[in-house]
Formats: C-alpha cells, structure tokens, sequence
C-alpha cells in the first residue's frame, strides 16, 4: 500500500504522524532461542495474526520487511503493503541459523562483546549502532509525512525505534522485551518522537 497524497499545506511542523509498529508472528527461531534464518511463521502464527486483524485502525500507509515471516504477518493481517528495505532484520551474518546456547558455548567473548558493545559486529554482519543508525534514518522521514503508518518489522528494529523515539543511549538496547505480534505505538509532531500508551477499550 503506497501511502496516500498528503497535501503541502498539511506538512508543516506542527503534522500528527502516528505510528504503529507490529512484530511479526512466531516462528521456529523465536521458540528455539536461535537466530533467525529467512523462515515462515509456524501455523498458529497465521491465526494469531488474523486474530488482531479486526482492531487495528485503519491505515494510510503499510510498510513491511523483506523477510518472508514478516510478509506472510502483514498478509495474515489482511493489510496490502510496500516492501520497505530500512525495516529488515538485524544482519546476523555468520550466526544466522545458530542458538544462542551454541554461540555461549563455542564463543562466548564474540557474543558478550555483541552484546555490551554497541559498535561491534563480531559476527561480520551489522552491529547494535549501524542498526539504530537505519531506523533512526527511516523514522526521520516518517516523521512529517501526517497520518497513519503500520511498519511490520522484527524485534530488533522495533527496539532501535524505541530507541530513537526515547533519544535513549545504545546501552539500554536490550531492556525492551518485544514479543511475536507486539505491537507498540509512537506518534509525532513532525519534530520528535514519542511513545503512545492507550487505555484498553471497554
């Protein structure tokens, strides 16, 4: 879904943008604590998706990642979307496939160093910052653009946008639990970011 015609007049500073990220459903990885290779999501996952389908708002734009379980989230969902490249995946490079407990096994010191430094990359693929780097970029143009957005990404990518919405420091990376389906809520002034937490319908 392209996002739709937002005139100049409404692109000012002061334009509500509202931004709704979803993680997509559960798959193999999630359940075996590895990282993810590109997989689908289990059966049940579909279901749990088109469960939500019905409360969420209406949408002027969709964006989704890549990554097959992440289509497949957007399509259980029902929501037509454009393939945004900035939405994929951390890239986990040699350890694609692999389960934390082996990596804690056969290398702890590259893991640790993943984990605790936010510029390091020891797997060869893209570190915590080059991470926060792309969706920061992304999220800066998202911010102006007015309306309703729906991004379907990854766990990773929905903590490096806490992240830039809290101008919070790389180190609280990991304190954010994103679990399959989250979905977490942001909004804009086209200036910043912040966080949007609803009281549950009645």
């Amino acid at each position: 879904m392209s996002r739709r015609h937002i005139p100049a007049s409404r692109r000012r500073i002061n334009v509500m943008t509202r931004l709704t990220w979803i993680c997509h459903g559960a798959t193999a990885a999630n359940r075996q604590a590895r990282f993810p290779l590109d997989e689908p999501l289990e059966t049940d996952a579909m279901s749990q998706a088109a469960a939500i389908a019905s409360s969420l708002p209406r949408a002027d734009a969709v964006f989704v990642s890549p990554a097959l379980r992440a289509r497949q989230t957007a399509e259980a969902l029902g929501l037509p979307a454009t393939v945004a490249p900035e939405l994929s995946d951390c890239d986990y490079g040699l350890w694609a496939g692999r389960s934390i407990t082996e990596l804690h096994a056969t290398n702890p010191d590259a893991l640790a160093a993943w984990m605790t430094e936010p510029s390091a990359a020891p797997h060869g693929g893209e570190s915590i910052e080059s991470l926060h780097a792309r969706l920061a970029a992304w999220m800066e143009h998202q911010k102006g653009e007015g309306g309703h957005t729906i991004a379907i990404s990854h766990a990773p990518v929905i903590r490096a946008a806490i992240m830039v919405a809290l101008q919070a420091p790389l180190s609280s990376f990991w304190l954010a639990d994103i679990e399959p389906l989250a979905l977490v809520r942001m909004t804009s002034n086209g200036s910043r970011w912040s966080l949007r937490f609803e009281a549950a319908s009645h």
